[in-house]
Order: structure tokens, then C-alpha cells, then sequence
């Protein structure tokens, strides 16, 4: 409506006043209520998240966003209301004075929280077919047995080889995209080293292609991120000690001078690398004598293809079997609690002293559950079921309490066995009805995995730093 036509030029003047004043004071109290909800601390902290935490919070949020820009997935306090803070205020984290000005919305990374992490899949779009997302249902050794469970293949999109659904979809390891999104994820989680499946060139598991060359795009992504990469060494085909040096000299000379290349410190004083050895128990000791011995003829010790060494511990008696190989300590990997000893959470304190003992590192791998029953649909068996996080955490609890050299998280992406934390969305198709992480959001494994990290870090620090291998 026009003022100036209703009520003619001088108390047009005044209606305008007026309703510029009552403009005003609508803004105004609209200002003030919605400024009720920021703080520069967060509300109602109790006791326990008060003792859990350092003073300095700061919340996190957009973590789901399809944009990874660093300046504007972590909004400031004063641009986020509290009531979108995460529950039990997990996207709550600590500004390390040790982050750059411009990384100060991330957690600092913990090198010494490593996550496996699989590059092997493939997308029609990136590599034209689908790698992995088809994976085939595995047979039961017993034919009788066998015959009751599907065969064939997973048909993505809408149907693949895993329990749970990824936000990014049936995704290519080689797309930069979701290689960027991947190592945003990792990074807000607090860990700080992936620990990359790998396969000697022209080799690779069956459902999968060569690994190696995805090896170098991981690499320079996680140099954006501050992250550490090093290799988890499957279990090849004639894997020997032979080939197993020729393949230490390949990795050291093609990625050691990397930036991203993560290398540890030694008693000796040099930063060397590390690597993690997949059933390492299927080469005999002997041979890894060979090489893992500093007399042996064909031994990389105090050479430059020198390392830290960390077998698999699946039974009680591997802790010996690799003391004597030569290895320097050993990580237990499965997210299935009681599935081995190694593995059961219950024995980490007690595979604790045998490193010390032994001047080894112990490295527990915890994981936040455990489902393959797309790919092994008779393994019901040794199914862990999530529990709302609660496996995590107990998980997460038992290894920090065990005074660890390091932690592994297993798994940030092994969609197949249900140990992943990348993030998931509900999907239903057809009568079939993914798991999922309701009611909490996408990112909430991510979260936890946050949380305790900050809770080792400080753990780490009461207890001092532990001794160099």
C-alpha cells in the first residue's frame, strides 16, 4: 500500500517514522532472541563431558556437506546455534596450539591413531565397472551348508556386498572427489595415519584390480589433510622373504620421500617406516628371519630399506613366533571381539606386557562392530552388533586402558564386514533394509572416533611418551 497517497505529504513524514521505529524494535527483539541461542561456550556441560574435555570447545558442523572447502565446512561459535551441536556434544573438539591458524577447525591429527583403509573399489563412471560393490557371495566350505545360502553376485547400484549403505554411494577409490571427501572424514575424526591395503604391481585380491597405482592419488590427497600414509601388506600370492624385500625396496623407493609417507621414530633416533603385515603368519618364521634379522644376509636392518615391523597376532602363540621372527611389534586387526585371541579385548592387557617385556610395540585394533552377511550370509556367527556405538566405545576403552604403543581403528572402510565408520545413510530396496546409524547422523562413528582419541591423547600424556621402538 502507498503511505504517501493515504495519508497526503505531512503525515506520510510521520507514518514513516513510525513504522521505521517499530521496525526497529521488531529487529531488535528479534536480534536478541536469536542471539540467545549462540554462547561462546556451550550450554548445560556437566560434570562428566567437563572432565572428558579441555576448556577450549568449539563445535563442529556440516561434516555431511558434499563441500570439502576448509574455510567453510567448520563454522565459528558464533555462527552455529547450540542446539545444533551434535548429542552428548561430540562434535565438540580442542584447538591444538600445534594446528595452523587456517587448520584450527580440525582436531589435530593423532599419528599414533591409525585407521585401515581399503582403496579398492570401483565405479562404472571412474573405472568403468564396478569393483567390489559386486562382491559375489562366498560359499561355505561345507557343501550341505553351502547349498542352503545364495550364489552369485551383489548388482549395484541399489544392491551391494555390504550390511550398511555409504553416503557417497557405490564410489570409485580413484575419484578425487570422494579421495578429498575421504580424507576430510579421517581428519575430522582426529586419527592421523591411514594404513592403506596393498598388493605388489599387476596383483590384487579377487574381486579387485592393482592397488598400487591408487597408492600415489591417496597420498597427495592426504597431504591437503595432514595425514600420514602407510602401507598394510596383504598376503600375496608366493609371498616370501625374497619378494618380500624386493617389495620394501619398491615401496621405499617409489613412495619414502613422499611428505605424506608417514615414517616413525626408532631407538636408533631415525624416522623409519612402518609397516603393518597382513597374516604374516602364513610365511614361516624362518623366512622372515631373513630378513628381519640384523645377521641375516638379506636383512633390511640398519640399511635404508630398515623399518618397524608389526605382524599379525591372531593366536596366543603368534607373540612368541613373531618375537623371534624378528618383527617389532604386532597389531590384533579383527573388529569381532572373542573372533580370535588377538582380538579379544580381554587378552590386550595381557599382550600389553608382552610387548613391554619384550621391548615391542603392541598396537590393539578396535572397531565399532562387525556384520559381513552380504558376502558370508552363513557367518552369523560372529556378527557384533553396534549397540547404539556402545561396542565402540567398550572397545575403544579396553585398548586405551591397555597402554598402548598405538591404536588401530578397523576399519574406516571395509564396507564388506560391517567395520566401517565412513559415513552411512538409511536406503531400503526392495524387501532389503540397510543398517544404519539412526537416530544419530551420518558422522556419528566419526565422532566417537573423535572423542576417544582426545581421550588417548590425554591418556598418552599422563603416562608420558611412550618408549620409540
Amino acid at each position: 500500500m502507498n503511505l504517501r497517497i493515504r495519508f497526503g505529504r505531512p503525515k506520510c513524514l510521520v507514518g514513516l517514522v513510525a513504522l521505521s521505529f517499530l521496525c526497529l524494535m521488531i529487529f531488535g527483539i528479534g536480534f536478541v532472541t536469536k542471539n540467545d541461542n549462540y554462547s561462546s561456550k556451550p550450554k548445560d556441560l556437566n560434570s562428566d563431558i567437563i572432565n572428558d574435555w579441555p576448556l577450549s570447545l568449539k563445535p563442529e558442523s556440516a561434516l555431511v556437506s558434499d563441500e570439502v572447502n576448509i574455510e567453510h565446512l567448520y563454522p565459528t561459535m558464533s555462527s552455529v546455534p547450540a542446539e545444533t551441536l551434535h548429542e552428548n556434544k561430540l562434535k565438540q573438539y580442542f584447538t591444538d596450539p600445534a594446528v595452523g591458524e587456517g587448520e584450527a577447525r580440525y582436531p589435530a591429527p593423532n599419528y599414533d591413531v591409525h585407521i585401515f583403509y581399503y582403496p579398492w573399489y570401483g565405479s562404472p563412471e571412474v573405472d568403468g565397472k564396478y569393483l567390489h560393490w559386486n562382491h559375489r557371495y562366498l560359499r561355505h566350505w561345507n557343501s550341505k551348508e553351502a547349498a542352503k545360502w545364495p550364489e552369485g553376485r551383489h548388482r549395484p547400484p541399489a544392491d551391494i556386498g555390504s550390511n550398511f549403505y555409504p553416503r557417497l554411494g557405490p564410489y570409485s577409490s580413484r575419484d578425487p572427489r570422494v579421495l578429498d571427501d575421504h580424507m576430510r572424514q579421517i581428519r575430522s575424526s582426529g586419527a592421523g595415519v591411514l594404513v592403506v591395503s596393498w598388493y605388489p604391481v599387476g596383483s590384487a585380491d579377487d574381486e579387485g584390480e592393482d592397488l598400487d597405482s591408487v597408492l600415489p592419488l591417496i597420498l597427495d590427497h592426504a597431504v591437503k589433510y595432514k595425514l600420514k600414509v602407510c602401507v598394510h601388506i596383504e598376503p600375496y600370492k608366493n609371498r616370501n622373504y625374497k619378494n618380500m624385500r624386493e617389495n620394501i625396496k619398491y615401496i621405499s623407493d617409489k613412495y619414502g620421500n613422499h611428505t605424506a609417507f608417514y615414517r616413525k621414530l626408532h631407538s636408533s633416533g631415525r624416522l623409519i617406516p612402518l609397516y603393518y603385515i597382513y597374516d604374516s603368519y602364513l610365511m614361516p618364521d624362518e623366512e622372515w628371519k631373513k630378513i628381519l634379522h640384523p645377521e641375516s644376509e638379506f636383512t633390511v636392518r640398519n640399511t635404508d630399506l630398515d623399518g618397524i615391523f608389526l605382524g599379525l597376532l591372531v593366536e596366543k602363540r603368534h607373540a612368541m613366533s613373531l618375537t623371534s621372527s624378528g618383527f617389532d611389534g604386532f597389531y590384533t586387526y579383527f573388529a569381532s571381539d572373542g573372533f580370535t585371541f588377538g582380538s579379544s579385548a580381554g587378552n590386550w592387557g595381557y599382550l600389553s606386557r608382552f610387548a613391554a617385556e619384550h621391548r615391542m610395540l603392541f598396537v590393539p585394533s578396535v572397531g565399532p562392530g562387525y556384520i559381513d552377511e552380504t558376502v558370508r550370509p552363513w557367518n552369523s556367527a560372529n556378527t557384533k552388533n553396534r549397540h547404539d556405538g556402545d561396542y565402540y566405545e567398550r572397545s575403544f576403552r579396553a585398548a586405551v586402558d591397555a597402554s598402548p604403543s598405538a591404536i588401530s581403528i578397523t576399519s574406516f572402510n571395509e564396507w564388506h564386514e560391517g567395520t566401517q565408520i565412513e559415513e552411512a545413510v538409511p536406503k531400503v530396496v526392495d524387501n532389503f533394509v540397510y543398517l544404519d546409524y539412526q537416530p544419530h547422523e551420518q558422522d556419528y562413528y566419526l565422532m566417537l572416533t573423535r572423542k576417544w582419541v582426545f581421550k588417548f591423547r590425554r591418556r598418552m600424556n599422563v603416562d608420558g611418551a611412550k618408549a620409540p621402538a
